[in-house]
């Protein structure tokens, strides 16, 4: 049985294809159960349409293993195959196929004619015309030129390019039926708790390539005695209440390093690399699960993949310039289980003080020095695009606070929510247009009991780019909670006269920033 949300998705995935050319990507909240979303769209893809081919495509085996696990919860029984070498299981020619994408990037005529392909972790797709995934899927365009490609990821954006949707780009547009917020407030995630560590590490002589750290420059840097014995005794001494701590470091060396410091202080811990052998990784990971070890370190292997919800600590040792992996990392502590009430992240890295709340994540620039188009900063409020010395937005007035050039980390902070609640009594919409921009909007008003403030959302319809896909996909949900029907190609004025005679949300869900407000939620 899906959840709510879960049911909202798809059907905004359907919405947007009946009446859209082009590749759609759902983004999705880490924890929010993709895997569901992926098991009904191949089940009702092959119910309604028997003909149909269909190809999951995930770069990890732990992904599409889990993946393939949910397709038979939803439906026992289904056509489907699995296509990985590190699952060691090679069946082509169901109607379903599971494929690691190492193992088939070569196979497009194997495959064969492949009506929709499904990508997890899609962020990972290159932007340009190359890499594996590219190529299996021009390949395959080959043999059949109407294939359509959904994808799926918690961060749609890539390190030194932006949002996926940026061109060049193989995905036209970014779907975001739910937010971390509404999972949170609906019991579905756990939140996040952050504490300022007193250990910083010092990566002045640190340098870049590619928008990231030079590995080899960044170990020399973090991993040091000093370094080690500090951050330990400041996890023993912050978490000495948490029972699963997951640890996050630069390289191999230095996971297996912390876990030894802890060993030294009597805090069983284990060391999980890409070198550690299949059969002891399970190991250790169940022997973690159960309790037996308390701090696991690891080295890119655990960023993705590893869904295990007691986790009540994250320390993160590892500088990252990728938003991305940021959010992955965080993530791992997001999933509720029973007596824990929050994840505590502890982060010596400076990663939350480099790229914000994670629900409020900036996409990363795009590479490059001049001649492009300047670097932007988005608008909480409204979504516009703006200057990135603007104070104020100049679409819907909103300034811009101080912590947007350089946030500075304090307790909770990594959540970046204070909500409040409004139960409404009516709404009233409108089509406004900017005073300094120009530009046509709608705007809705939430209204309360007397003593209640007004709420005031703006929808930039109008815009182009990432803005107004945001825009519209949010005026897609609020006009299906509301029982409203708006026909295709209505004007902002005949969207604000139906949604105005349709049926506002009983609870509105919202957080204070300057003398404006942002939408956290919303309950019919």
């Amino acid at each position: 049985m899906l959840r709510e949300y879960q049911r909202r998705s798809i059907d905004q995935l359907y919405d947007w294809l009946r009446n859209n050319d082009g590749n759609p990507c759902l983004v999705l909240p880490t924890g929010s159960g993709k895997s569901h979303i992926v098991a009904t769209l191949c089940k009702e893809a092959l119910q309604n349409w028997p003909e149909t081919r269909l190809l999951m495509l995930s770069h990890v085996k732990e992904i599409l293993e889990q993946n393939a696990s949910k397709m038979r919860e939803h439906w026992r029984g289904a056509p489907m195959g699995i296509y990985s070498a590190g699952l060691n299981r090679k069946v082509l020619g169901e109607p379903i196929t599971f494929a690691g994408i190492q193992s088939v990037r070569n196979r497009a005529p194997q495959l064969g004619h492949i009506d929709l392909c499904i990508i997890d972790e899609c962020h990972l797709v290159s932007h340009k015309d190359q890499g594996g995934y590219r190529g299996l899927l021009n390949d395959l365009l080959g043999i059949n030129p109407a294939m359509r490609v959904i994808g799926l990821t918690a961060t749609p954006y890539r390190l030194g390019h932006g949002y996926i949707t940026d061109k060049p780009a193989l995905f036209d547009a970014l779907l975001e039926p739910v937010t971390i917020e509404e999972l949170i407030h609906k019991g579905f995630l756990a939140t996040l708790r952050s504490k300022v560590t007193k250990t910083r590490f010092d990566l002045t002589a640190v340098h870049k390539r590619g928008g990231e750290y030079i590995e080899s420059e960044l170990q020399a840097a973090v991993d040091t005695d000093d370094n080690n014995i500090a951050v330990v005794n400041e996890i023993a001494a912050i978490g000495a209440d948490r029972k699963h701590w997951l640890l996050f470091c630069t390289g191999v060396e230095h996971a297996q390093h912390i876990a030894d410091a802890l060993d030294d202080m009597g805090i069983t811990s284990a060391c999980v690399s890409g070198e550690t052998p299949k059969k002891e990784r399970e190991r250790l990971l169940a022997a973690f699960k159960a309790g037996e070890i308390r701090a696991l370190t690891n080295c890119n292997v655990l960023t993705t993949g590893f869904d295990f919800p007691g986790i009540d600590l994250i320390a993160m040792l590892r500088p990252t310039m990728s938003a991305a992996l940021y959010v992955q990392m965080a993530g791992r502590g997001m999933r509720p289980a029973e007596g824990k009430e929050n994840c505590l992240v502890l982060d010596f890295a400076g990663v939350v003080q480099t790229h914000g709340p994670i629900t409020a994540v900036q996409p990363p620039r795009k590479a490059g020095k001049g001649g492009g188009d300047a670097p932007v900063k988005v608008c909480d409020e409204c979504g516009e695009l703006c200057h990135p010395t603007a104070k104020v937005c100049p679409a819907c007035g909103t300034a811009f606070p101080e912590r947007e050039r350089k946030f500075t980390l304090r307790n909770d902070d990594i959540m970046g929510i204070e909500p409040q609640e409004l139960a409404v009594t009516s709404w009233r919409w409108r089509k406004e247009i900017s005073t300094t921009s120009g530009k046509n909007m709608l705007t809705v008003t939430y209204y309360g009991a007397l003593s209640d403030p007004h709420i005031k959302e703006y929808l930039t319809v109008a815009h182009e780019g990432y803005a107004g896909q945001k825009a519209v996909a949010t005026l897609g949900i609020i006009a299906s909670n509301a029982g409203a029907q708006l026909k295709q190609g209505i004007t902002l004025d005949g969207t604000a006269a139906v949604m105005n005679a349709a049926k506002p949300p009983k609870m509105l869900r919202y957080k204070k920033d300057g003398k404006y407000h942002q939408i956290l939620g919303r309950e019919w």
